[in-house]
């Protein structure tokens, strides 16, 4: 079988990656609790938080699992589980113990649970479970999607070598039925607003991880059955325009009616807008964006490492500039360029020439 790489997949991930440092910057300026937060908080964060919320990690889980299908076009599953544990579980690893100490220091310093330095909290990282009272990042903080994306990719990897061409996507890629597909990711919605304090938990990037499940098979089935391609890059200005009108609709239900994000009105918007937006995406980037070049080749290879430093990074960088007296989009302009540069100093002259450290990224030897 010929290898086709889709290029716009690999655009989107950057893409999506560059979105995700602008959002973890402005999470030191949201109404949100956080590891730090500025004196300042600011509507403006706020709101971009939440729109971004709506689609950036369901948009990562829709492309892990493009890239999971194709991946399985050309290897077996036995070599697939085996990349993962490589590419996925050792970077997780690696960074709960190295990369994720410092955010959980600086939490603890600036909430008042933690007096002393970074080298005497050391030992009490390794005091109680995160989340639960103590101190061990056991989900890698935000690292916690590369644990959850390989529970997913194991648990499915039955499943599919099942899913491929069939009748049934055959109807679905018919003229604007792949709008239908949103209707699973609103029941989850429903299902796990039943049990906010179990199932429902959101502590994910704002979704369960069971809403993110659905969008996994969901992205598989996509990838599966060309046709579905052809067709969302047909409706792509629709899907814009739906999510724009969705995303508004949930603005109006959240600040002007103060409508609970739990309610069942809310729930099945959130699982259309956030469907409208990731129709957006793909109809976009398999449009405009499907071809290759020298800025692409470098950024994706630096995609994870990126991802495993960027959020300590950003969280040591405001930490170091929390009393900067300057207005909010001040300090977030210098924040992300400092943490910016710092992030690809590491990657560039540490993490790209040594093998070890490529390997302990997630990346391929040079």
């Amino acid at each position: 079988m010929e290898k086709t790489r889709h290029y716009y997949l690999d655009w989107l991930r950057v893409t999506g990656m560059g979105i995700i440092f602008f959002f973890h910057n402005a999470r030191f300026f949201d109404y949100e609790g956080w590891h730090i937060k500025n004196t300042e908080l600011t509507f403006g964060a706020t709101v971009f938080i939440g729109i971004t919320s709506q689609f950036i990690m369901p948009l990562f889980f829709l492309l892990s699992a493009y890239a999971i299908y194709y991946a399985l076009q050309h290897r077996s599953k036995k070599d697939f589980a085996r990349e993962r544990v490589i590419r996925i579980l050792i970077p997780l690893i690696f960074g709960i113990f190295t990369i994720i100490p410092p955010q959980v220091y600086i939490e603890r310093v600036t909430h008042g649970e933690f007096t002393g330095s970074f080298f005497q909290f050391i030992p009490e990282y390794f005091n109680g479970w995160y989340a639960f009272g103590g101190n061990f990042a056991w989900m890698g903080l935000h690292l916690w999607y590369l644990l959850i994306l390989f529970i997913f990719s194991i648990l499915a990897l039955p499943l599919f070598g099942r899913i491929g061409k069939s009748r049934l996507t055959g109807l679905l890629s018919a003229k604007y039925a792949v709008y239908l597909l949103f209707i699973p990711i609103a029941l989850m919605e429903l299902l796990v607003n039943t049990s906010p304090d179990g199932i429902g938990i959101r502590g994910f990037g704002g979704w369960s991880p069971l809403t993110y499940f659905i969008i996994f098979i969901t992205g598989y089935i996509l990838a599966a059955d060309d046709r579905f391609r052809h067709e969302i890059i047909r409706i792509r200005f629709i899907s814009l325009l739906l999510a724009l009108s969705a995303t508004s609709l949930g603005y109006y239900f959240a600040v002007q009616l103060n409508i609970p994000d739990r309610a069942p009105a809310f729930a099945i918007l959130r699982g259309f807008n956030t469907w409208c937006w990731l129709l957006t995406f793909v109809g976009m980037g398999a449009k405009y964006l499907d071809f290759n070049n020298r800025f692409l080749e470098y950024s994706n290879e630096a995609v994870l490492p990126f991802y495993i430093l960027h959020q300590s990074v950003i969280v040591i960088t405001c930490f170091f500039l929390l009393n900067l007296i300057v207005t909010p989009i001040v300090k977030y302009l210098i924040i992300s360029i400092i943490s910016f540069a710092v992030i690809m100093l590491l990657y560039e002259f540490a993490v790209k020439r040594f093998s070890f450290l490529r390997k302990m990224f997630g990346m391929k030897p040079a």
